[in-house]
Parts: C-alpha cells; structure tokens; sequence
C-alpha cells in the first residue's frame, strides 16, 4: 500500500517537475553555459573560457556584489526586528483583527512596485509634498534624504515588509501558548521567555521570512536606481548592463551565476533548519 502511494505521489508531482524543469532548471543551465563562453561571442559551441568570471576581480564587479548583499543583510535584520511586533500580534493579540491588517499589506502588493517608489520620490524629494508644504507654510525646509545608502536600504524594507511580515506570523502562530505561559508560571521573565520559548519555536517562519526577503533584495534594482539614484551600483544593475548595453552574455552569465551560487547556498543551508510539515501543519505520525 505504502509502495503505491508513493507510485502514486510520483506521478502526480510529474507535471509540476515538468514546468519546474523547463521554466527554471533549462534557463540555468542555459545561463550556465553561456557564463563559460569567450567574451564577446554569441555562441555555445567554443571552448570553454572562464574569462568572464576572473572580470569579477579585474574590473571590480564584487564591490557591486558586496554592496547588494551587504544592503540585502541590513534590510533583513530591519525587516525582523520591525515586523515581529506586528507578527506577534497578528498571530497571538489581534484574532479577528488581523484580518484587516493582512488585507491593508497586501493591497499594497497590487501597486506596481515602481509606481510605489516613484511615490516616494515625489514625497520626500526636494520641493516635494513634504518639502514643499513645509517649506510654503513655515519657510524652513530640508535637504531630500534622497540619492544614498540608508534611502536605499528604507526602500528595500519599506518594499519586502510582506514577504517577511507574514512567514513570521505564520512561525509565531506555531508557538504553543501553553509553553508561553508554562515558562512564565516557572519565573521566566519575558526576554528569557522571548529568546528561549518564542524565537526558537517560530524559527521556520524567521528563517523562510528572512530567505525571502534576503533574496529578493540582493537581487533588487529598482530601489537603488529610483530612490538612490545609482549612489551605489548594485549587481542586478551590473548584470542587466552587462546583457543590454554591453551585448556581454558571457559578463552577465557569470555574474548571475555567482549571485545564484550564494543565494542557493543560503537558501539550502536555511531550508534544511527549517521543518516543513509542521509550517504546514501535519503532525509526526
């Protein structure tokens, strides 16, 4: 029975290993491939050339790297420590509440991320909304926040506060309220209760809540080109440079493929400390 459940799991997972196959798998290897070309050449059938991974040392393209993920590892840290209050509330004080809040985030998401920013640029630019009201009613003003790094890094949290507000709601949701209060009828005070009941069972959500929002920031564009007006050079604006402008599949290839590399190395390393079934609420028979 057992034998042909299994049987039975194969074949109802082969279309969707199918798509995963065509639509993610078949595109790396593609990128793969065209990462171990010579540069300047439109072609697979070369010899291999590693050419365009020692560019990311010779020309400096790590810095661009090292600032993406840098930016991304802050914006995580940020996106934490701001959303668990409102996770914990959402998964253990608001009930019905939460609700309205978790229609309020996700409207968000049905904006255009671009229009969204855009947004922000006319708020907080110089002679924008707040600027220049401010200015009109009190004639003082301030200098725009724009066109730097912690701008960048506001951009970033304020666009993936979803992908790492609900994943730690969910995680805190599985923290069974009679350890909370088993814990505090023993003398724990709330810190020790925080870091030794809380953290450590909604670990599956901060670890898929942190894997989402490291990983789409490291790979963000938007937020560095609108708000922080090319301040910084990130690797995502390295490698779209690189396939448009420069005509450098190569360049682009391997620059992909060293941030997939790292990003797939964290996401393997988190997913492996992470218990799925209990995220999906089946029980250990």
């Amino acid at each position: 029975m057992e034998r042909l459940d299994r049987k039975h799991g194969t074949l109802s997972s082969l279309p969707i290993l199918t798509i995963l196959l065509i639509s993610f798998v078949a595109p790396m290897l593609v990128v793969a491939a065209f990462s171990i070309m010579p540069r300047k050449v439109f072609s697979l059938f070369n010899i291999p050339d590693l050419s365009a991974y020692a560019a990311l040392l010779e020309h400096g393209y790590y810095r661009s790297l090292l600032w993406s993920l840098g930016m991304a590892f802050v914006s995580t840290i940020i996106l934490f420590l701001i959303s668990w209050p409102l996770a914990y509330g959402m998964a253990k004080v608001f009930r019905k509440f939460t609700l309205v809040i978790t229609i309020a985030v996700v409207i968000s998401l049905f904006v255009s991320e671009n229009i969204r920013l855009f947004g922000w640029v006319l708020t907080i630019m110089k002679g924008g909304l707040i600027e220049g009201h401010l200015r009109a009613l009190t004639g003082v003003g301030f200098e725009s926040p724009l066109y730097n790094v912690p701008i960048i890094i506001f951009s970033l949290v304020y666009v993936y506060f979803p992908f790492m507000l609900f994943p730690l709601a969910q995680g805190i949701s599985m923290v069974p309220d009679d350890a909370r209060q088993a814990a505090a009828d023993l003398g724990a005070s709330r810190w020790r209760v925080l870091f030794e009941i809380d953290l450590p069972l909604a670990a599956p959500g901060i670890v898929v809540g942190s894997l989402l929002s490291f990983v789409l920031a490291a790979g963000a564009l938007a937020e560095s080109k609108i708000l922080g007006g090319q301040t910084v050079i990130v690797i995502a604006d390295e490698i779209e440079t690189a396939f448009t402008y420069g005509q450098d599949w190569p360049l682009g290839s391997a620059l992909s493929m060293v941030l997939i590399v790292i990003i797939a190395v964290l996401a393997i390393y988190g997913i492996a400390k992470v218990d799925l079934d209990a995220i999906m609420g089946k029980k250990a028979e």
